[in-house]
């Protein structure tokens, strides 16, 4: 057939027979179920793009001809909105025109599919910066909403709705003159108008304002306010659920507004959060959620706990459909493949360095394994998890002050005879067990067996729910002896790592790698019995189940370390992570979780890991040199190379660095042999910040291995370091103190570079933990091997150096350290008189350091006890807590 590529690009454009028949078979072949048609169709589609009026067909068979069937018209629209997405900046200005006056024109159609999809496609022309060049599009729209026609209104809020929540931003800005000080007021009219469709767009466009304070929306605030409590009764499902989302958002911006009517606003939530329609209700429950995060909560709630701690916990039963969806009543499915699609993204975390610490092994990095995550195939947040999650965060908000209201709930729950009921009651004591721990210890010698007794129930999702809510008590498990709960649970859970379904062998791979992180060398007697289980999961799981047992071994080398290292266990776990390792190919993203756990094996394995090393060492360097390539070639020209997924090339530089770790000089050869700190160099430099920050652990790694090797390039890698010290990021910041700290034995020139940003980051107030110690123990590291130039900043810094390194456990590095800070008061011993008891209290948190060192503080404390003179010291030393008095005078003699 012949196109006409120079159509005269007039209104009374027609289209041509032949060329609408044509479009429209390939709509009606694109609805075919058969892929390959579905691929010819795309080819055909993409050619026909050629054409400049190709759209112009489109358009028309949306709007004009009334005689195909709907979904085939919304098909035309839903092309044609992809060719705006990909094309707009190329249709000829005739097609535009045409394009957009019959979008106005037909805004109003009968058809609700029709006018959605013409909905849509105002808006993708919108949102391609065509709000400045359809000067009429709003004015036109708002108007339409008073038009007496239903369809014409429904159709341009729908229009509306969606231009508010694509175009926010550019909608409140200069840009348009502001046309939301007329939109606003307008929306607001129609709260009260008859068609619940209606009123449901009205408070859906409105809500979209309310999170960026707009000015316009914040002029109204009391009249918007008003209006959504005249809508609090509506019968319509929608509309219900958007004036729970109004007032959910309203508590983080306008507080203000909502306290007067707190009691009323509380008590209409808790309604909602039993509506029958579960999005209402879970709509409301999140106002629970994030009042819970607001200071004024726990008065304002506190009265009403009675009525909402029952209301929550029986959102967190299993409904009906969720067992369904959950295949409930699929008891073992252990043999069923997994569909790819339930294998979630995994996101690789870059390697941080940090201290040990002395306390009781709390951390306060935040543990995103904690979450409370139960049943993932159901869409993934619903009315139980919010529930949940509600009742977990207002149990840390009212700690055990929440028991009375919860533990008459949970005596019923625990032991009920229906298995929906009991796992409730089993998620709800795993819900609260961090807020309410100190309430909870009298309960749990009863409480503890009874759950491992659940852990062999019969039903799935039972034994799942205990395995999560045991691991949320593993703290308490692990403070009681042994043979208590320990080894009772661990026997228990490890038969659960083998269950024939799923979900089970999930949660419990998941829960036992929590238990190893609390138990840590408390776990090396049942060593054998462990690997004994996980190598044998290795050969029964499925896909997914897989990823999660490569974090299990991972966390339990990270947690008994090297008594890892004897051949029996080398035996046992190296030969099928080998295997693995052969069977994935460098583009596969299984590698990453196996990669992260043959860092934690080959830093807990050391020597023994060196059978292996070779071909682990020369793969990671070969996936970071192909990123690296793929990068630069993505550079040069985007439109050829697509862009590398660079979590390959941080996952192998954390590997290297276990490596270096675990076999410490004997990597030297590995790293002569290869291009690794050329590499290293390019990685420095990556934009991407997780990139940077496992480039300066591996090169702090490499600086303790193969000093050698590192040397030549210090003048290349420092100026790089210097300009990494921003506390913005705080791992990148981190990882670049730790590495200048590990190099400083050659610092001198450099040190301009770094120290006052040292000092100011040692300095900054809410400077995370981690990041504090390793700048202490650089800026000690620094005043060792060159005093002269960081003495004189004693005065600055040696305040919050002594109280960020008390807490740390005897090491080599806390040991380098303390050398420089006597070394520099030796230099300067005035930079430390006005704080001469925080570097008393310092010295005291040494439990053996080694002699000559001391000797070292031996000298510095007499010598400053003589400068005063025994009366001062006297009075001086009684300003000692009395643990610090008697230490100094048993291990010092002052």
């Amino acid at each position: 057939m012949v196109w006409d590529r120079q159509t005269k690009m007039e209104y009374e454009w027609k289209p041509d027979e032949q060329g609408l028949q044509q479009i429209l078979q390939l709509l009606k072949e694109s609805q075919s179920p058969d892929t390959t048609i579905q691929r010819t169709v795309q080819q055909k589609l993409e050619q026909l793009n050629q054409y400049p009026d190709f759209n112009n067909y489109l358009i028309f068979v949306l709007t004009k001809l009334k005689s195909e069937d709907e979904p085939t018209r919304s098909l035309s629209g839903l092309i044609l909105k992809n060719n705006v997405k990909a094309h707009f900046q190329n249709f000829p200005n005739g097609v535009t025109d045409f394009i957009k006056s019959e979008c106005l024109n037909n805004i109003g159609d009968s058809s609700p599919l029709i006018r959605a999809t013409v909905g849509i496609l105002i808006t993708t022309i919108a949102s391609k910066g065509e709000l400045q060049n359809w000067p009429d599009l709003l004015p036109k729209l708002c108007s339409l909403l008073d038009s007496e026609d239903y369809n014409t209104c429904e159709g341009a809020f729908g229009a509306l709705q969606k231009i508010c929540e694509d175009s926010a931003e550019i909608l409140d800005s200069d840009v348009l003159d502001r046309p939301l000080n007329i939109m606003i007021p307008k929306f607001l009219q129609f709260f009260k108008h008859s068609s619940p469709k209606i009123r449901s767009h009205a408070v859906a466009c409105v809500n979209q304002f309310i999170i960026s304070r707009t000015q316009a929306l914040m002029l109204h605030i009391d009249s918007f306010i008003e209006n959504l409590f005249a809508l609090a009764g509506d019968e319509e499902p929608e509309v219900r659920k958007n004036v729970c989302r109004a007032l959910v958002m309203l508590l983080e911006v306008r507080m203000d507004r909502l306290l007067p009517h707190m009691h009323n606003i509380v008590e209409y939530m808790l309604q909602r959060t039993q509506d029958q329609d579960e999005n209402v209700a879970l709509e409301a429950c999140e106002f629970w959620l994030t009042l819970a995060e607001q200071p004024i909560c726990k008065d304002v709630l506190i009265r009403h706990l009675p009525k909402l701690i029952p209301v929550l916990v029986n959102g967190m039963k299993y409904s009906d459909i969720d067992i369904i969806l959950l295949k409930g009543d699929v008891e073992e499915d252990e043999t069923i493949p997994d569909s790819e699609q339930d294998i979630r993204p995994r996101f690789h975390r870059s390697r941080t360095v940090a201290q040990q610490h002395d306390e009781d092994g709390i951390e306060e990095e935040d543990d995103d394994d904690d979450e409370i995550d139960d049943d993932d195939t159901i869409s993934d947040w619903n009315l139980r998890k919010c529930s949940a999650a509600a009742l977990d965060v207002l149990a840390n908000v009212y700690r055990d002050e929440l028991l009375p209201h919860i533990l008459p709930l949970l005596k019923e729950l625990l032991f009920h005879h229906e298995w929906v009921v009991k796992e409730s009651g089993i998620l709800v004591l795993g819900a609260i067990a961090e807020g309410c721990m100190q309430g909870m210890i009298p309960y749990l010698p009863e409480l503890i067996p009874h759950l491992i007794q659940c852990l062999s129930d019969k039903k799935a999702l039972v034994r799942s729910i205990t395995c999560w809510t045991l691991s949320r008590y593993a703290h308490w498990v692990v403070s009681q002896p042994p043979d208590t709960y320990l080894k009772p649970l661990m026997t228990e859970l490890l038969k659960r790592i083998l269950d024939s379904n799923k979900r089970v062998q999930e949660a419990a791979c998941s829960a036992f790698a929590t238990l190893e992180e609390e138990a840590c060398t408390e776990l090396v007697p049942y060593l054998a019995y462990i690997l004994d289980t996980l190598v044998f999961a290795f050969s029964k799981y499925q896909h997914k189940n897989l990823l999660i047992l490569y974090d299990a071994i991972g966390t339990l080398a990270d947690s008994v370390g090297h008594h890892l290292n004897k051949p029996e266990y080398i035996q046992m776990l190296m030969p099928p992570l080998i295997q693995k390792w052969n069977m994935l190919k460098d583009e596969d993203k299984d590698l990453f979780p196996l990669l992260e756990c043959l860092s934690s094996v080959a830093t807990a394995l050391q020597s023994g890991f060196l059978p292996y090393c070779e071909p682990v060492y020369q793969r990671c360097v070969n996936l970071v040199q192909k990123t690296l390539a793929q990068a630069m070639l993505n550079n040069a020209q985007p439109d050829q190379y697509e862009a590398p997924d660079k979590d390959f090339m941080i996952v192998a530089l954390d590997l290297l660095s276990g490596l270096a770790e675990g076999l410490g000089g004997n990597i030297e050869q590995l790293v002569a042999r290869s291009n690794i700190l050329t590499l290293m160099y390019q990685c420095m430099q990556d934009k991407m910040p997780e990139v940077r920050q496992s480039s300066f652990a591996l090169l702090g790694d490499l600086t303790k291995a193969c000093f050698q090797h590192v040397k030549p390039c210090i003048a290349d890698f420092m100026p790089i370091l210097g300009t990494n010290l921003n506390p913005e990021f705080i791992s990148v910041c981190n990882n670049a103190t730790w590495a200048i700290g590990e190099i400083s034995i050659e610092m001198q020139p450099y040190i301009p570079m770094v120290l006052h940003q040292l000092v100011e980051i040692i300095n900054r107030p809410n400077t995370p933990k981690t990041l504090l110690e390793n700048t202490a123990i650089t800026i000690g590291r620094l005043g060792y091997v060159c005093p002269q130039e960081v003495a004189p900043m004693l005065q600055q810094f040696i305040r919050p150096w002594c109280t960020s390194l008390r807490n740390i456990r005897d090491n080599e590095e806390k040991d380098s350290a303390f050398r420089g800070i006597c070394t520099m008061i030796s230099v300067n011993p005035s930079g430390v008189i006005q704080d001469f008891i925080f570097f008393c209290d310092a010295v005291a948190s040494w439990i053996n350091p080694k002699d000559d060192l001391r000797d070292m503080f031996c000298k510095i404390l007499h010598g400053f006890k003589n400068q005063v003179g025994d009366e001062n010291w006297r009075r001086f030393s009684d300003q000692f807590p009395l643990p610090l008095k008697e230490r100094l005078a048993a291990f010092y003699g002052v």
